[in-house]
């Protein structure tokens, strides 16, 4: 049995992030990253834009090259999915292997959600979470035309975007009555659909997916609840992830939807953290209650947070949430979290291509969606910080400064 003074499990950002980071601290025992995925550590915002249009080599998106791994001692051992743990013993346990550990940091993320329908099973039904994912999609688009996209997140969007530009036919299908709806208010979903339709996008919205139906063993169209199809060569489902936890919660870990972790990314597991998509924490800019943030920033912030927790200078994990999405040719940046938010405010013209929607929560300012609008970005993150209150009047004026404006 391979001991390891930090087992990772997981090589996204968050695992990749974490041994750096004990790196960064001098931390000299052993380092193990354990993946199920066999490619060497990668960046995963591209898969849905750059990598995804075949503007990105995969070489590019890496977040190191190998020698990288050898200089900082830190081995990577692919290929293994960790299937259980033992937290009495301190062994994390792989179908055909078991790894010791003094100090384990779940950085696991999770796995998109499945449909449940019939026809789930068929060929040409692809999910946007690996490397391995994109590629089989993008293997099979050169004989595709006609693309749905089940799901309007910001996956599902940006994938849209990509494949419409692409000279594809696109139909994104929406459970909800309109895309974000779960991540940002109104005016950010509507232009959102404004752009894409200009482009040639088509959307359905309160619409349920009944099945896929096929033929030859591939999908050719998806059944709507109201009876209706849409004819399809290529189905994408961007529907979110489920937190991959399971081996954490059958050891005794409290969970629900997602791993629970206190301020410093510990666990009720002795000597095991958890970082990134998966961890479950009170965020101080988020509501009252435990929230997963879904976010390179989280994962890379909660690394260090862990890290710090790990060599005895733990630090209460205290980052500015921020996050982006690039569609077609325009730029969103976000800043804080808006779960929870009881008012919002538009600032600027929401029918043009550069304006902000700001999140209120008990008059405080909670959270900003800039569209092409990097200055309010970068001047919204310090008054989210300060939970601002503002002239509401005043602010509606994108040419102030929003700095000026604070009560």
């Amino acid at each position: 049995m391979t001991h390891f003074d930090v087992l990772i499990v997981g090589s996204g950002h968050g695992g990749v992030q974490t041994a750096a980071a004990l790196r960064h601290l001098d931390f000299h025992g052993s380092i193990g990253i354990v993946t199920a995925e066999s490619d060497l550590p990668y960046e995963r915002p591209p898969l849905s834009k750059d990598y995804l249009a075949g503007e990105k080599p995969f070489e590019s998106i890496l977040f190191h090259q190998p020698h990288f791994w050898a200089e900082k001692k830190i081995e990577l051992v692919r290929g293994h999915d960790i299937i259980a743990i033992n937290a009495m013993d301190r062994i994390a346990v792989s179908a055909s292997q078991e790894f010791g550990y003094s100090k384990l940091v779940w950085a696991a993320g999770g796995q998109p959600r499945r449909l449940s329908c019939g026809g789930s099973h068929l060929e040409g039904l692809h999910t946007i979470r690996t490397r391995a994912d994109v590629d089989r999609l993008r293997g099979e688009l050169q004989a595709a035309n006609r693309v749905v996209v089940i799901g309007g997140g910001y996956i599902g969007l940006e994938a849209a975007a990509v494949l419409v530009s692409a000279g594809k036919q696109v139909t994104v299908i929406e459970a909800l009555d309109r895309p974000l709806s779960r991540v940002a208010a109104g005016p950010i979903s509507d232009f959102f659909v404004r752009e894409h339709e200009a482009r040639g996008v088509d959307f359905l919205m309160n619409a349920t997916v009944t099945c896929i139906e096929g033929s030859s063993g591939r999908v050719a169209r998806v059944l709507l609840g109201d009876g209706s199809t849409v004819d399809a060569d290529i189905v994408i489902v961007g529907i979110g992830i489920q937190p991959s936890v399971e081996p954490l919660i059958e050891a005794g870990a409290e969970s629900s939807n997602g791993v629970l972790v206190d301020e410093c990314c510990r666990t009720n597991l002795p000597d095991v953290f958890a970082v990134g998509d998966c961890a479950l924490h009170h965020n101080p800019f988020g509501p009252n209650y435990p929230v997963r943030v879904e976010s390179v920033q989280n994962a890379t912030d909660q690394a260090m947070t862990a890290a710090k927790s790990i060599i005895g200078q733990a630090e209460p994990y205290h980052a500015t949430p921020w996050f982006w999405s690039h569609q077609f040719d325009v730029k969103l940046q976000t800043v804080g979290l808006n779960a929870g938010y009881d008012d919002f405010l538009v600032r600027g013209d929401a029918s043009s291509d550069r304006f902000s929607v700001l999140y209120f929560r008990n008059e405080r300012l909670v959270a900003l969606d800039c569209v092409n609008l990097v200055r309010d970005y970068v001047q919204g993150r310090k008054l989210v910080e300060q939970k601002a209150r503002f002239d509401r009047v005043a602010l509606q004026d994108d040419s102030v400064p929003l700095k000026s404006l604070v009560a």
